[in-house]
């Protein structure tokens, strides 16, 4: 990689280190920029409350919106190469709509008090629910990719896998209760704020496995680019590929989804600006730069979801799409001009 890349991704590194300092600090309780560094070291501080805002609540949100997004991001970027298709994310395998249809069963089949009980003994519940939902789609993605003949036609298995289960969660919400559909609805906003830190460690070694599997699946991306045809007359095998393909994206969407819910946009979003922020097709290079402005962009939406000095917090989809669509539409209208 030429030296010029490796400076650009030093320098996305050092944003996102910059931003992952100031998200610490930002929320509806201030904490100063200059007490950050001796309570990351365990050292006294003027307000101990401060201590505990930030190893209980703020430091694991911040890491799992790092990791979130750098699995989005680059579950985004393969998606796309691999159908040829500027609109794909990772929801598209179906993996999201198995999670989200693993959810709704356990949530509109139990009888939740309110949504704070969905945050305690059920929230193991949820989390198992949710991947569980999201390996059997893997599964049955993994077995359609060596069966299929093109990618088309898994892109269509996908989308009809998703239609497939959304009717099914429509038919669930019908027969639940206002308690039950309040608490599934609130799950789809997404949030990275349901994790620990001991949580924190399986949701990362499945995050850096997807990631790892990605980066060594670049040059095979590279020649996905050129077009499936043109691929396999260079020798490579197309089966063998896409099923490692998916396997990365099903395993960084459905580790996000399962922890966090239904993150929207981040996946289409940032492989657009990457590819016009450093006009570059390498994925190579593309693979770790999409991971690390995915995790800044992942940030930024957190904590304006926080809205700083608030007590009230907005849904971070929400967030997630005003944040992401203005952009590219300015990217596509910017091509086309």
């Amino acid at each position: 990689m030429a030296r010029i890349r490796i400076g650009q991704l030093v320098l996305l590194g050092a944003i996102g280190v910059g931003l992952f300092g100031i998200s610490l600090t930002l929320g509806s309780v201030n904490i100063p920029l200059n007490e950050l560094i001796p309570i990351l070291r365990g050292e006294a501080v003027d307000n101990p409350i401060w201590a505990d805002i930030i190893w209980k609540l703020r430091l694991p949100r911040s890491l799992t919106a790092i990791g979130a997004g750098a699995a989005l991001a680059v579950g985004g970027l393969q998606m796309q190469t691999l159908f040829k298709n500027s609109l794909a994310d990772p929801s598209i395998l179906g993996i999201n709509s198995g999670a989200s249809l693993g959810v709704a069963i356990v949530v509109l089949s139990i009888n939740l008090q309110s949504f704070e009980a969905l945050r305690g003994l059920e929230n193991t519940s949820i989390l198992i629910a949710a991947s569980t939902g999201s390996a059997l789609t893997l599964c049955l993605m993994l077995i359609l990719s060596q069966r299929v003949t093109n990618s088309i036609q898994l892109l269509i298995f996908g989308l009809m896998f998703g239609y497939i289960t959304s009717a099914a969660v429509t038919i669930l919400l019908q027969f639940s209760n206002l308690t039950e559909t309040q608490a599934y609805l609130n799950w789809t906003f997404g949030s990275f704020a349901t994790i620990d830190l001991n949580q924190w460690k399986l949701f990362a070694s499945s995050i850096f496995l997807g990631l790892t599997i990605a980066q060594g699946l670049a040059s095979a991306l590279n020649l996905l680019a050129l077009g499936e045809d043109t691929a396999m007359s260079l020798g490579a095998e197309i089966n063998q590929i896409r099923f490692w393909i998916i396997l990365s994206t099903a395993l960084l969407s459905g580790t996000v989804t399962a922890f966090c819910g239904p993150i929207a946009f981040l996946g289409v979003a940032v492989p657009h600006f990457c590819r016009q922020l450093f006009r570059s097709v390498d994925h190579t290079f593309l693979v770790p730069a999409n991971a690390l402005l995915g995790a800044s962009l992942a940030i930024v939406a957190d904590s304006v979801a926080q809205l700083p000095g608030q007590d009230a917090m907005l849904p971070l989809n929400s967030v997630t799409i005003l944040i992401g669509a203005p952009a590219v539409i300015w990217i596509v209208l910017k091509k086309s001009t």
